[in-house]
This record gives C-alpha cells, sequence and structure tokens, in this order.
C-alpha cells in the first residue's frame, strides 16, 4: 500500500463551535479509508494531518468509542471501523454517475473485452465506485472498488483534471503536491500528461500499475459541463495498440 499522503492544510474557518473538531475527525476518517483493509499506522495520520500526536490520538480513540474505527490488535493499525458501512445501508440510492454510467460499462466490457474501471471525483481525490471484468482470458485488475488516490496519480485522475480549465487543473496538482510525491509522481510530469490528454481528448498511460499494461482513460461532464469522472480501460499492452487507442 502506498503511503499515507500529506494533505492540505486546513483553509476553511472554524466559524462554528465544534467545526474544527468535526473537519480534523473527518480528515482522519478519509486518511483511514485510503488505507482500507490495511489501515494506517498512527504516526501515518499524525504525518498527513499534521497535528499533533496526543490530538490525533484523541481523535482517533474517540471513534474507536463510536465504532467508526477500529484498531488491529497484530499490526496496530487503524482503519475504517464496522459502523460505517453499517451506517451507510440508510442511504441505498446510487449517485447519478453510477446510474448514467452502469449500461455503458456493460456495453463497453461485452465490446472489448478489457477491464473497465468508473472512477468518481471526489474533492482533492478520485474514487474507483465501479469496475467490469471482460471476457479476454488476460484481465488487469489493478485497482480495487474503492480505492482512493490524490487527483493526477491514476490514469483516470489525470483525465478528469484534462477536462477542467488548465488553471484549476494546475492548482489542484499543487494543492496535491506533497501527496502526489507519496505514488513517486512529480508536480510538472502530471502537468505534462494533463497537456498532453487535453491536446488528444483522452489520457493514455503507456505505463500501467501493473508491469507490461496500459490504460485509456476518457472523463465524463456531468450536467454542469464539469468532470464527474472517468471511464478507463486497462489491458495488457499488446491488447491496446494504435487501432484500439483511436
Amino acid at each position: 500500500m502506498p503511503r499515507a499522503q500529506k494533505l492540505p492544510k486546513e483553509t476553511k474557518p472554524a466559524s462554528r463551535p465544534g467545526a474544527q473538531a468535526i473537519r480534523r475527525a473527518v480528515t482522519v476518517l478519509r486518511i483511514l479509508a485510503g488505507g482500507r483493509e490495511e489501515g494506517v499506522p498512527l504516526r501515518e495520520v499524525t504525518h498527513v494531518t499534521g497535528l499533533t500526536r496526543p490530538t490525533v490520538h484523541r481523535i482517533i480513540h474517540a471513534l474507536i468509542d463510536e465504532g467508526i474505527v477500529e484498531r488491529n490488535q497484530k499490526t496496530g493499525r487503524y482503519a475504517i471501523g464496522q459502523q460505517v458501512p453499517e451506517l451507510a445501508l440508510a442511504r441505498r440510492s446510487r449517485s447519478q454517475l453510477m446510474i448514467a454510467a452502469e449500461s455503458y460499462l456493460a456495453q463497453l466490457s461485452r465490446q472489448l473485452g478489457d477491464t473497465l474501471f468508473l472512477t468518481a471525483r471526489t474533492g482533492l481525490d478520485t474514487l474507483c465506485v465501479a469496475r467490469r471484468i471482460g471476457t479476454y482470458p488476460i484481465q488487469v485488475l489493478s485497482i480495487e472498488v474503492g480505492a482512493r488516490r490524490p487527483l493526477g496519480v491514476s490514469s483516470a485522475g489525470v483525465a478528469i483534471l484534462a477536462a477542467m480549465p488548465l488553471r484549476e487543473s494546475r492548482k489542484i496538482v499543487l494543492a496535491n503536491e506533497a501527496r502526489l510525491q507519496a505514488y513517486r509522481v512529480g508536480a510538472a510530469a502530471a502537468l505534462n500528461q494533463i497537456l498532453s490528454a487535453r491536446r488528444i481528448g483522452y489520457n493514455l498511460r503507456d505505463i500501467g500499475l501493473v508491469t507490461g499494461t496500459k490504460s485509456i482513460s476518457a472523463w465524463i461532464r456531468g450536467r454542469d459541463d464539469a468532470p464527474a469522472g472517468a471511464i478507463t480501460l486497462s489491458a495488457i499492452r499488446n491488447r491496446l495498440g494504435p487501432r484500439r487507442e483511436t
């Protein structure tokens, strides 16, 4: 698992009583969500948030008391608790992106035969919300549903940024710069990829997350014309020659 990433410092004023404490708790939860089942050590949460160790310790243990966070007794790492998916059951409706893209994912998966990923934008991050496995014998399963990454890391993230006004995409890359470094992605490299994607109309990643693979991502715009997400096709390299790329 990539190391937890440094988050931009809070810029919103705590204008209401308790607002700062809530924001800090939500920030901690987002970091733990990035660790998925493996979890995140306390020192990483402290480093990413920029908060003192006692403050992070206090927040995490308050969340543990409520069942929102759990501690792995063997590793000492912290992860999202069972209460979170249970609370999510109260909201059964799917996102508009999922509803709009579902039929296209199924159709494209049958036609192309390779793995397709649906990625949504959430703040400064991308979130994989769906994955469809194709019929070709060799599938590239590089990302799991629920995987969260900073915008600018994944092929889908670059595509989403490429669909924005250049000034906005640059601002996001700079805000994520320290976090991108955890994935060995420099801000300059990310910006070059964005410019390339803007030029050709989609993002082509010649070297995928898995050795010997490639990926192509096309952005999806919402009703307000802003990029809401991206669809990514990932396959072994010899499956994505020039003819299929276009």
